[in-house]
């Protein structure tokens, strides 16, 4: 018997989550006699990792976002787990943009992805009716979605074609991701040490598109400083005809503002790139061989479905009300991927035919995770998103210039 300690166990507030995880935990004991499973409330804390690490209080199995296996694989916190691969059912399935996040520089893998998300374009499908448009083959290109947006604001009545965020940290999120798919970078690596860099072509290119949105073509409404909140609340009000974000916000939209799944399409960032994230599994690097492997059984199990336990999980979902037929996440490449896409739309309660402009196009787009320091450069490019879409006479040149000194004293601090 070997017993492995995992966290993730949501807390009792989350009443269905946690009832289904419990559920998931027995059914696992059952089917592997051998393996018992201690699962603790709470994901990987950064501040408090280290000292859980050196006390021997870290679990054999820990959760990790996107932006923290780099470091931790640099900084030797996260066993090697490249020999034990091969007996995983799938592992060699997985999205190799996806497993890229996991392998250290040495070619070794240290962990296994369970989630991932990127940013696309969520539209409304009758307002691109009203206008003139084809909802089946929205935007590609971001002169596609300038033209439009033109239309959709044409029709009137507060309609606004295109709306983006500038605060909150908001509006330097989704800047990043412009500047993505661009072509540019926010910051890149030299060494050791991160240096800005979206003082480029590409930054250039994005506050112009930005600011001839708003400014020349009038498409993006005279109200700004919006975030999240603001522009769910348009798109809900059946006022807005696109706006960036991943596939989670249309059940959002439709729970909160009582809309219906089918007002909704959603396809893929126009340009080379996309801003996304996602989560998975890392194995502390003190844990036995048998508990890493042990560990590895409970990933794959639990997170990595296989088909048929995909079906499981989506009729499971689709009872408690949780929609099915999203885009996203999508882990795996290939045959295995396409059987799984085929299980949820047998159970599938939204219409997955508005989301296949995403599906279609999406692999095309390379997904880059979040810059180093991400929220404090937030805060600085939120500036910069602002100037742009309430000053009709923004400096784009000093706006940039300026950004990357504040920028660069940032990612000075990088560890």
């Amino acid at each position: 018997m070997v017993t492995v300690s995992v966290n993730g166990l949501p807390p009792k507030t989350q009443t269905v989550d946690r009832k289904n995880f419990e559920e998931d935990v027995a059914a696992f004991e059952k089917s592997h006699p051998k393996i018992k499973i201690d699962a603790r409330e709470g994901l990987m804390d950064p501040k408090t990792f280290t000292a859980k690490l050196a006390g021997g209080q870290l679990e054999d199995v820990y959760y990790v976002y996107f932006t923290d296996p780099a470091g931790l694989i640099q900084r030797h916190q996260a066993a090697d787990i490249s020999k034990y691969i091969k007996d995983v059912p799938y592992a060699k399935d997985i999205d190799p943009s996806l497993q890229k996040v996991f392998t250290g520089a040495d070619g070794k893998v240290y962990g296994l992805p369970t989630g991932n998300y990127s940013l696309g374009l969520v539209y409304n499908r009758a307002l691109f009716t009203k206008a003139g448009l084809d909802p089946d083959k929205p935007p590609a290109t971001w002169d596609e979605v300038r033209t439009a947006a033109k239309k959709i604001s044409a029709l009137g009545d507060g309609t606004v074609g295109y709306a983006d965020y500038s605060k909150n940290n908001q509006g330097g999120w989704h800047l990043t991701s412009w500047i993505y798919s661009m072509g540019g970078d926010v910051a890149t690596q030299d060494g050791t040490k991160w240096k800005a860099a979206f003082n480029s072509d590409a930054g250039h290119k994005t506050l112009q598109m930005l600011h001839e949105m708003r400014w020349t073509d009038n498409s993006m409404g005279t109200r700004q400083l919006l975030e999240i909140a603001d522009v769910q609340k348009m798109m809900g009000a059946g006022k807005l005809g696109m706006y960036m974000a991943g596939p989670d916000n249309i059940p959002t939209i439709v729970k909160q503002f009582e809309r219906k799944y089918d007002d909704y399409g959603l396809t893929a960032l126009p340009g080379t790139a996309t801003l996304g994230g996602g989560d998975g599994f890392m194995f502390n690097p003190k844990a036995s061989p048998e508990k890493i492997r042990a560990g590895l059984t409970w990933v794959q199990w639990k997170y990595l479905r296989s088909p048929e336990r995909d079906a499981v999980d989506s009729k499971r979902a689709k009872a408690d009300g949780v929609p099915i037929g999203l885009p996203q996440p999508r882990l795996f490449a290939g045959a295995t991927q396409a059987k799984i896409d085929e299980i949820r739309a047998q159970y599938a309660n939204t219409p997955v035919g508005n989301y296949k402009p995403f599906i279609d196009r999406n692999s095309q787009v390379q997904t880059k995770v979040e810059p180093p320091n991400a929220q404090q450069i937030y805060t600085i490019l939120d500036g910069v998103m602002q100037s742009v879409l309430t000053k009709k006479d923004a400096d784009i040149d000093k706006l940039l210039a300026d950004a990357s000194k504040k920028v660069d004293a940032v990612l000075a601090t990088v560890k």
